[in-house]
């Protein structure tokens, strides 16, 4: 429904001057609305003009002299993927796709480590039963596993690098104890690479996990700012995951966001199997919980889910995505909970989104100034290599043409040689005077009286300056 300048100079050049008798046939309604508004020609949509239009598209190349059918077929056609390419046009660092497949295969690796690293206790505790009570974590039992090896070989050696694995002198004197009275088999040197080789496997997985992790946190600051810094990266990821997508999300009413990923206790709920629904979602979150609140739990779910609704549609439809609205509606969460505990009054919202609206501005024409700056220095190096590139051609069109000028006079060079040598030959077997034909003889005796005419009149003129200088 916007007007553009070449199609509102079209319509001033073309119509004419009396705008009431005018009529214009319009295929879209609310460019129709936009050119009476504007310029105020009257405008026909739909019935007629539709048919009107569509006889004319398929028309045209009659009508458009120097038109082919084939040429206005491309140009359609090109016009459709422009338009598409208009429709679909997005921005590469702001694709949510990557997050809902990194946070599906972050859940994924954690079941893997999780049943990998179960398998890894079973078999290495038949021959070290006493390590799981000691350590309980998975990534460092594997560590362990694969540090150790054989039990009987543990010593007094071993200690610093246990340590270095634990992070407790305690614990790593605790295994080295427990290795010297261990109740377990003993196992053989074969069995002992397969559970090293699998402990290893293990511990890439959950390194690889932390990369993964890593690159979510930085992807979510990338994509949706506010909504990771008000509930965390993986649950603002997680929320993004089951609507589909951050528009999906930012549609979402308060109500829908609350329950997201608990649908089947909602309707546990609704059957009276369950007594209480307080935002289940919400227990996984980084957000501040209800902390021993009781009957308000279902108040500040509602009020949690209500301000991640705010969040995910501003990281939407903001040009510039920054976390300054997360931080402050976080802010809010935290006053509200104050509240429910001491009575302490929050602030009013009002006066918080301004708060973040000057903070954001600020934050936006920061960025913005940035990223002038690197498109200048874009420009300069572009520069740069245009004018290298430049120089390096006239360079080598300079050598080229010194090339060209060397071998010019060397042919001259070497003709002339070539008759010189000639002549020479010609004199010794005296045929020089024989084997010149008549025309040339001529030719030749004409050019000498001239030469001679020629240095006769300068030594004449020379005699004469000199008198005249006497």
């Amino acid at each position: 429904g916007i007007l553009h300048e070449d199609l509102r100079l079209l319509l001033e050049t073309s119509m004419p001057a009396k705008k009431k008798k005018a009529l214009l046939g319009v295929a879209d309604a609310k460019i129709g609305a936009a050119i009476l508004e504007e310029l105020g020609y009257q405008c026909q949509t739909g019935g007629v003009v539709a048919e009107i239009l569509r006889g004319i598209r398929l028309h045209f190349h009659a009508l458009v002299k120097g038109l082919t059918a084939q040429s206005a077929s491309k140009a359609q056609l090109g016009l459709g993927h422009s338009y598409s390419r208009a429709k679909v046009k997005f921005n590469v660092n702001r694709v949510d796709n990557m997050i809902i497949q990194s946070i599906s295969l972050l859940d994924q690796l954690d079941k893997d480590i999780n049943t990998f690293s179960m398998r890894v206790r079973e078999w290495y505790g038949y021959h070290f039963p006493e390590l799981i009570k000691i350590v309980s974590e998975n990534y460092t039992y594997c560590q362990l596993a694969k540090f150790i090896g054989n039990r009987k070989e543990l010593s007094e050696e071993s200690l610093e690098g246990l340590e270095e694995i634990v992070m407790d002198s305690a614990k790593a004197q605790a295994i080295l104890e427990a290795s010297r009275s261990s109740m377990g088999m003993d196992i053989s040197p074969l069995d002992l690479i397969n559970i090293e080789s699998f402990s290893s496997r293990v511990i890439s997985l959950s390194e690889y996990r932390k990369g993964l992790q890593e690159y979510l946190r930085s992807k979510m600051s990338q994509v949706a700012p506010s909504l990771s810094a008000l509930i965390g990266e993986v649950v603002g990821a997680r929320l993004i995951s089951h609507a589909g997508s951050l528009t999906n999300l930012a549609k979402y009413p308060a109500s829908t966001v609350q329950i997201l990923g608990a649908e089947k206790a909602l309707f546990r709920y609704r059957c009276g199997v369950v007594a209480v629904m307080a935002g289940p979602w919400a227990a996984g979150c980084d957000a501040p919980g209800p902390r021993g609140l009781g009957r308000n739990k279902g108040r500040i779910s509602r009020y949690l889910a209500n301000k991640c609704t705010i969040a995910s549609r501003i990281d939407c439809f903001s040009e510039v995505p920054t976390s300054v609205f997360g931080d402050k509606l976080r802010e809010q969460v935290e006053e509200r909970l104050a509240f429910y505990e001491t009575g302490e009054p929050p602030r009013k919202n009002l006066d918080v989104m301004k708060e973040a609206v000057v903070e954001a501005n600020e934050v936006v024409a920061e960025v913005k100034r940035k990223q002038e700056k690197k498109e200048k220095k874009k420009k300069k190096r572009e520069k740069r290599q245009l004018e290298a590139l430049a120089a390096a051609a006239e360079v080598e069109n300079s050598v080229l043409e010194t090339e060209e000028n060397d071998i010019e006079p060397k042919k001259k060079k070497k003709k002339k040689q070539q008759e010189l040598e000639a002549e020479a030959e010609l004199e010794e077997n005296g045929l020089e005077e024989e084997a010149l034909p008549k025309k040339k003889r001529k030719l030749t005796v004409e050019a000498d009286q001239e030469e001679e005419e020629e240095e006769e009149k300068k030594k004449k003129k020379k005699k004469k300056k000199e008198k005249e200088r006497a």
